[in-house]
């Protein structure tokens, strides 16, 4: 048997495996390109509310779909965790909470807060 074969890694489980420093830096990157692309569905709607009268009941009616509201709370969401961590990207450059320890309390810290805000954000918005 050949021990040079590469190894298929179960992308669930390697997740798991990962520190909670990795997944917070992860869903960062993964937030900043949801924030990307949501300004293309945002600035659409702004386009289609500062048109018109049919424009704007056009966006409120968007907004009103689930859908619609699925993506302004992906990226309402994908806001307030990008901030979180960006504020907790600013500590580190201050070396507050800069040990293993502090980046560990960090990123819990940060996805905790991102939690609360999906959480009260779905509420607002359903």
């Amino acid at each position: 048997m050949n021990s040079d074969r590469p190894v298929n890694l179960p992308l669930p489980r390697l997740a798991l495996a990962m520190p909670v420093t990795a997944v917070a830096s992860i869903l960062h990157r993964i937030t900043g390109v949801v924030l990307f692309v949501g300004m293309f569905f945002l600035c659409y709607l702004l386009d289609r509310a500062m048109a018109d009268a049919a424009g704007f009941e056009q966006a409120a009616a968007t907004l009103d779909a689930p859908f619609g509201k699925l993506g302004l709370w992906a990226v309402l969401t994908s806001l307030a965790y990008h901030a979180v961590a960006g504020v907790k990207h600013l500590l580190l450059d201050f070396h507050v909470g800069d040990s293993l320890e502090g980046g560990r309390v960090g990123a819990w810290i940060s996805l905790a807060a991102a939690a609360v805000a999906g959480v009260v954000l779905a509420v607002w918005l359903w």
